[in-house]
């Protein structure tokens, strides 16, 4: 029976990582999937999905969804899924539920201010199955909260989007999230 998996993350935990090696564990077996990413993500090139640690594959764009036809693929694979609209949230629910694909999607749950992406609400609605990828502060505690760093600050204002890596984020515990503290005193 197909699912759809929301496999969400702070900063940092792997998620990317994990997406591109669960789609080179199907390819091995000889199963197709199809890699997806919102156009909005632009970092890695505009059909690369990178990791930090280096590895990257090919993908095509969720907005082009519908030039595919989702039953010739044993598996939809979507990074940086927090982008996602409501719409294409629903579009994957239908690749799940009448194609009869799984689709796995990862993607952060909250933004630098605690608040939940579109994608990640609808995700977090209506997945079959939620999975925390888990990563740790820097005082060892699970990170659960996103702090975007501008100048070495913790800064709580902005745009809810802003790409970038580690020159602009950390991931940090809620408590040193809601202090703004990134080190030890």
């Amino acid at each position: 029976m197909a699912k759809l998996y929301f496999r969400y993350g702070a900063m940092g935990s792997s998620k990317t990582a994990n997406a591109i090696m669960v789609r080179h564990n199907y390819m091995e077996r000889g199963q197709r999937v199809l890699m997806l990413k919102p156009r909005l993500d632009n970092r890695d090139g505009a059909t690369t999905i990178a990791s930090r640690c280096g590895l990257q594959c090919e993908c095509a764009y969720i907005e082009d969804l519908g030039d595919y036809n989702a039953k010739e693929f044993d598996c939809l694979i979507v990074d940086e899924a927090q982008f996602l609209t409501k719409a294409q949230v629903e579009a994957l629910v239908h690749v799940v539920d009448v194609d009869r694909v799984p689709v796995i999607a990862y993607g952060l749950r909250a933004d630098f201010q605690g608040n939940l992406f579109e994608g990640s609400q609808w995700l977090l609605a209506w997945a079959d199955t939620i999975e925390e990828v888990k990563t740790i502060c820097w005082c060892g505690k699970k990170a659960t909260c996103n702090a975007r760093v501008q100048n070495g600050r913790v800064v709580k204002e902005g745009e809810q989007v802003m790409l970038g890596g580690n020159e602009s984020y950390v991931s940090l515990c809620r408590k040193h999230w809601a202090e703004g503290r990134l080190k030890p005193e």
